[in-house]
């Protein structure tokens, strides 16, 4: 029984490799796209153009890059006589990363690399043979045993100006007040990569089927493994391995192989299919469950950053009133602003402040020359910026939040704790963007 605990425990192996591989897409799934300015602390996704002053060389296509990674495959021939065969082994190879901008039309992020799972763009690829001086230029000097002459130089890396996407968790800048993205262990996962985040998606729905596809072979052979031995299940496929993959034709070794666990394949497809089917809808729900209750979390996440920009913005009014007050105190018109302005920061109607600004700027131009004036006045503009993508994240987070409880199946366990669906952000004349100020 042994053998067949161990084939079985591969089963499952695999089923958590695939349950693994369902989160992650259920994680795309269930983040929206943010604009760089809208980005705060948490899970994140971004796209844009990587942006560097000081980039890397790569070291075979020699071109500006942020991240690249290469290999140097030498072809050569194993075994002897009539089992000789052509083969491939890896004689160096090598990355090197940096931090980069990521850079959208709303502004740019830090992009930290180390520790992510980098998808890069192939822009190298060559054979060739001894005469050429890519072969131990850029190559080791000494050859594998026999060797064909041969080798071939592969790079890939993300150059300076790509479009790339990025899903990892942004946190604050330790040496200036900003926000960042890099490497985080508590974080569903970090991938950078110059594919889409539909094409990922797919890619991990292909992988998570193969992995489903060989936990319940698995199961399969586990069931016949202990119903028939483990000899003539090895018999049988060491006998059908031959035939595909070589020149032997061991046809009664197979065939008394098969004779053998013949009558035990029925019992493996159906206990084991059943038990594998069993342990991915238990993992599944296990998975769903959790993979909701972080979605819950981050719609609340979501709504306490627009509570920060509001507070940010309340700080920002505050200063505002202080400059405005300091150059004309007794004038009605400024008197009103400030009165408007202490209104909002006291949570009065969400208004835009710019037109208010502007009125100040036109009836006073000496302030114009006044930096901390400017200063504020851009920063006020900003943040009102910022709240607007704040609400909308909420409100995009919030909506995947509703969908995702509303359908089935996890709406069935959606029921079971009584998951109900989160309100969307409104607040009354916050429907419009601010006007720009012209200084």
């Amino acid at each position: 029984m042994v053998p067949a605990i161990l084939v079985l425990a591969s089963s499952w192996a695999a089923l958590a490799v695939a349950l693994n591989l369902k989160r992650k897409q259920r994680l795309l799934a269930d983040t929206p796209t943010s604009k760089v300015l809208g980005v705060y602390i948490g899970e994140v996704e971004v796209e844009g153009v990587c942006v560097s002053q000081a980039p890397l060389i790569s070291s075979l296509a020699l071109a500006p890059c942020v991240y690249y990674r290469w290999q140097v495959v030498e072809h050569c021939v194993r075994g002897s006589g009539d089992n000789r065969y052509s083969s491939e082994e890896v004689v160096a190879s090598g990355f090197h990363s940096a931090g980069f901008y990521l850079e959208d039309e709303t502004g740019s992020i830090w992009v930290n690399p180390a520790g992510a799972e980098v998808e890069a763009r192939r822009v190298f690829k060559k054979l060739v043979s001894r005469r050429d001086p890519l072969y131990y230029g850029k190559g080791p000097s000494n050859e594998v045993h026999s060797s064909k002459g041969l080798r071939e130089f592969t790079e890939y890396a993300l150059c300076v100006g790509t479009k790339v996407f990025i899903r990892g968790r942004a946190s604050e800048r330790p040496e200036v007040v900003a926000a960042q993205i890099g490497h985080d262990g508590s974080a569903g996962m970090f991938i950078i990569s110059y594919r889409g985040e539909r094409s990922i998606s797919v890619w991990m729905g292909w992988k998570a089927n193969a992995w489903d596809f060989a936990g319940a072979f698995a199961a399969i052979n586990a069931v016949v493994v202990a119903s028939a031995g483990l000899g003539p299940v090895l018999l049988a496929y060491g006998a059908f391995w031959d035939m595909v993959f070589s020149d032997g034709h061991p046809v009664k070794m197979f065939g008394d192989g098969l004779s053998a666990v013949g009558p035990y394949i029925p019992l493996g497809l159906l206990i084991g299919v059943g038990l594998y089917l069993l342990a991915a809808v238990v993992g599944w729900a296990f998975m769903a469950f959790n993979s909701m209750i972080g979605l819950r979390n981050r719609v609340a996440q979501a709504y306490s950053l627009i509570d920060v920009q509001l507070k940010r913005r309340m700080d920002l009014i505050e200063r505002f009133v202080a400059c405005v007050q300091g150059f004309r105190e007794h004038e009605a018109s400024v008197l009103a602003l400030v009165t408007a302005a202490r209104a909002q920061a006291g949570g009065g109607s969400l208004k835009a402040l710019a037109p208010g600004i502007l009125a100040v700027i036109e009836s006073y131009p000496e302030i114009r020359a006044q930096a901390l004036f400017n200063d504020l006045s851009k920063q006020l503009i900003e943040t009102e910026d910022r709240i607007a993508l704040a609400r909308g994240y909420h409100n995009n987070i919030a909506t995947f939040y509703n969908t995702r409880i509303e359908s089935i199946p996890d709406r069935y366990l959606a029921g079971l704790v009584k998951m109900k669906p989160e309100a969307m952000f409104k607040a009354e004349g916050f429907t419009h963007r601010p006007a720009t100020v012209a200084f």
